[in-house]
């Protein structure tokens, strides 16, 4: 979980820059360009972390499932 926050925390910086970039540059605003990176990112950050837990489960019931059929293919 440690990594997985890490790589929300840093994939939310990088997004801030990219959302604060493009909407300065579409509306030549620094207010518009600041609401739409604190707006944007912090709901898009919160579904990446998400979305990263619902891959590892997936990932982690697979593992399982190879464990108990014993590495076959179709169990």
């Amino acid at each position: 979980r440690n990594r997985a926050m890490t790589k929300t925390a840093t994939f939310a910086a990088v997004h801030f820059c990219v959302a604060f970039t493009v909407g300065y540059l579409m509306t030549g605003s620094v207010l518009v360009g600041g609401a739409i990176a604190l707006v944007e990112p912090a709901v898009n950050t919160v579904a990446y972390h998400f979305h990263e837990r619902a891959w590892a489960r997936m990932e982690a019931g697979r593992v399982a499932r190879r464990m108990a059929c014993g590495d076959a293919i179709a169990c």
